[in-house]
């Protein structure tokens, strides 16, 4: 595996790799690798020829009070997974190489990004889709690998590669999960012993209130008594929201392709996860 710092030096092994024409495969992180990072490199190797990982924990999409100072950085370890993965290229650029002179564009993705982590967390998503776009330009990939686990996050860079006509292929990989379900996440190391105990019930509420919604339970009360079900388990509930696969807003009956969204803290580390289906 090849490790590089600086833009110049990416772009000139990417140059090297369209004169032969090679595709290209990213997947962005901000490091701390786990399995459903791997996970995303070996569905990227399976679609292209050279496969990039970027690590770059990103400043933009923090707000104040936030985990950025203290987000775990485990670069060596990291390095290692991926050569192990056998990853063709690593992309680990400093601030000032991502951001040069504090670089002031912003990227804005508009309604999308207001609802459910959008509300709680203002400006996280402009922080986000900046930096793919600058990613995105400085890698020129054929095709990126985004996981599911963050649904939100991947509908955001879906919609912002459309209104923006960037010439990548998004791919959504499924949600890697531990023996007891808990979505893989570098959050989880920040959870205790007994938070750790409690966290998977955060699936086990989802897969409940997925059977309720086939069953035809109304969704308000469905979102009302699961909320209350965790509150009750210690997790502090953000929202718990039944909502269109397509556009994230709040489902109606009438829609079948759904999915559902919950944020919620449990001590420390504030926790995602998701659930799509179909309904009848």
């Amino acid at each position: 595996m090849q490790k590089v710092t600086t833009v110049n030096q990416l772009r000139n092994l990417i140059r090297q790799w369209r004169k032969k024409g090679l595709s290209i495969a990213f997947v962005p992180t901000m490091g701390n690798l786990h399995s459903g990072h791997i996970k995303l490199v070996r569905e990227a190797k399976k679609q292209a020829d050279r496969v990039v990982v970027s690590i770059f924990v990103n400043p933009t999409q923090f707000g104040v009070g936030e985990d950025f100072e203290n987000y775990p950085r485990t670069e060596r370890v990291d390095e290692d997974k991926l050569t192990e993965a056998s990853v063709d290229l690593l992309f680990l650029p400093t601030i000032f190489e991502i951001y040069p002179n504090k670089a002031s564009t912003r990227v804005s993705v508009g309604d999308l990004a207001a609802l459910h982590c959008g509300a709680y967390r203002m400006g996280h998503f402009d922080g986000v889709a900046t930096v793919v776009t600058k990613l995105f330009n400085m890698v020129q990939p054929d095709i990126a690998f985004f996981g599911e686990k963050d649904f939100q996050q991947l509908a955001v860079i879906r919609n912002m590669v459309q209104d923006l006509n960037i010439p990548v292929e998004i791919l959504g990989v499924s949600t890697e999960r531990e023996k007891d379900g808990l979505a893989m996440s570098s959050r989880n190391g920040y959870l205790t012993v007994k938070e750790r105990a409690i966290a998977p019930k955060l699936y086990q509420t989802l897969c409940m209130a997925r059977d309720e919604v086939l069953q035809t339970k109304a969704f308000k009360i469905i979102e009302k008594e699961n909320s209350a079900l965790l509150e009750s388990e210690g997790f502090k509930v953000d929202y718990f929201s039944i909502c269109n696969a397509d556009n994230l807003q709040l489902a109606t009956e009438n829609d079948k392709s759904l999915v559902i969204l919950v944020a919620a803290k449990l001590g420390r580390p504030r926790l995602i996860d998701n659930i799509t289906f179909s309904k009848k």
